[in-house]
């Protein structure tokens, strides 16, 4: 962005003077440096607006301070030297969960006459703006804190759900709550004898096995009953075994025929 012009402090405080309502200048000059970033932060624009102050977030920026703790920063457009954005600022005060849902008021190009350009804010950025404000205000009433997610209630039974190396999913049948077995059987689960475990086989397609296990946690934590997964302990590699060696060839005795001989 070039230097501010010179006609940028003059422009903003003759904007305020056209405004509706009691309009006036926050700052005599512009914001200290280091309020630059915060001002930044706060432009409830998704537009022009918000993407000139992020590229040049140390550009002089007049705030105007008005009616109902309303507040709108003038900024220059850049590539356009005839014309400035103007934009609302979101309120202080409140919780980033307050904004959830309310439409950006955005802010607008308006040209270097100050009487027009306050015509354009009063009728296209103003009643927008208030009409978000209302809408932050009731969501603070309504919700001030957070809507924290509950944590999970307590269980008296736990299912571990084991992956094995070969792609069965399964648990040992000592370790499956009695009220589980039903829901296993019904979510294509078997009883393997040989085993001695519950198992969902790897003969089923990734997508059906993943829905067959999605089922079962339903069901099971429907229960009562809490479900974790885990991967099966690695079996640990046995000593390297000696490949055989091939046994030496038989010696001819005296007396026998070799093979080239015969």
């Amino acid at each position: 962005m070039p230097a501010p012009r010179t006609d940028l402090s003059a422009f903003a405080t003759a904007l305020a003077q056209h405004l509706p309502g009691q309009w006036y200048r926050k700052y005599e000059g512009f914001p200290p440096p280091k309020n630059h970033r915060l001002i930044a932060d706060r432009v409830w624009d998704c537009g022009p607006a918000h993407s000139a102050v992020q590229d040049f977030p140390d550009a002089p920026t007049p705030l105007l301070e008005g009616p109902d703790d309303a507040q709108l920063c003038v900024i220059e457009r850049p590539r356009y030297p005839r014309q400035y954005l103007v934009a609302p600022l979101e309120p202080k005060g409140f919780k980033p969960h307050h904004f959830r849902m309310v439409d950006e008021p955005n802010g607008i190009a308006v040209p270097n006459d100050p009487v027009r350009a306050a015509a354009a804010v009063s009728r296209r950025v103003l009643p927008r703006y208030r009409q978000a404000m209302d809408a932050v205000r009731h969501n603070a009433r309504t919700q001030p804190e957070p809507p924290h997610r509950l944590p999970a209630p307590e269980v008296a039974q736990t299912l571990t759900l084991i992956w094995y190396p070969d792609g069965v999913v399964g648990a040992p049948y000592k370790s499956v709550p009695e009220d589980a077995r039903t829901v296993l059987y019904g979510c294509r689960f078997q009883y393997s004898p040989h085993e001695s475990a519950f198992v969902l086989p790897a003969s089923y397609s990734t997508s059906d096995r993943a829905l067959l296990i999605q089922s079962a946690v339903r069901l099971l934590t429907a229960q009562g009953i809490g479900v974790n997964f885990r991967h099966a302990t690695p079996a640990s590699a046995g000593p390297p075994t000696r490949p055989p060696t091939a046994a030496p060839a038989a010696q001819p005795t005296a007396g026998t025929p070799s093979a080239a001989r015969r």
